[in-house]
């Protein structure tokens, strides 16, 4: 299944979860979208709920539902809490770390900035969007790309990096410390249920 290119407002208004992390998408309309959005009454199955969590974390994060699905049976592989890792692995992909940074407004713009070449991983170019970086890795710009407008308008709007970053503006550079915990990570996911979703 290829990754997700339609509308983003959309997809969000049908999860009930801002997926941009800006929370626009929400505002004016908090309900889904269609002609019965606003009077939709529906009861989910167990199983539907367990679908859409699953949807809601894996478009968050924009990826297939192979990655989706490869990066869960790594993450039940690794000692301790298997939901807890997972939300960890999630969080230490390249494309997800660009845009903590503040280098991207959003996870699909990270993407693209990486994709492109623009990114680099201790001094070496990296354009792999899934790259597991490791605690005490530097992530910084090319040269080239130090002064793209896109990317200082992004610095300049960014008012939050998590404690498991550190960042320097004026290298415009930044070190994963350390893993986060899931107490640091998004509180809308209920990560036991997708958990049940792919135990079952």
């Amino acid at each position: 299944m290829s990754r997700y290119t339609g509308p983003s407002w959309k997809l969000s208004r049908r999860l009930g979860l801002s997926l941009s992390g800006t929370g626009k998408e929400l505002e004016k309309r908090p309900y889904a979208p269609g002609q019965h959005g606003p009077n939709q009454r529906k009861k989910l199955s167990e199983y539907g709920l367990q679908l859409q969590e699953k949807q809601k974390l894996r478009h968050m994060y924009g990826m297939t539902e192979r990655q989706f699905k490869n990066l869960f049976t790594k993450a039940s592989k690794i000692k301790g809490v298997v939901g807890e890792n997972f939300m960890i692995l999630l969080e230490t992909r390249l494309d997800n770390l660009v845009y903590r940074l503040g280098f991207a407004r959003t996870r699909r713009g990270a993407r693209q900035l990486v994709n492109h070449g623009h990114i680099l991983v201790d001094g070496k170019r990296v354009d792999i969007p899934s790259y597991s970086v490791k605690p005490g890795q530097v992530i910084s710009l090319r040269e080239k790309s130090q002064n793209l407008a896109v990317i200082t308008e992004a610095i300049e709007a960014n008012n939050f990096v998590p404690d498991y970053i550190s960042f320097d503006a004026d290298k415009k550079e930044g070190t994963f410390v350390r893993l986060p915990e899931r107490s640091e990570l998004s509180s809308d996911i209920q990560e036991s249920l997708i958990v049940e979703f792919y135990s079952r």
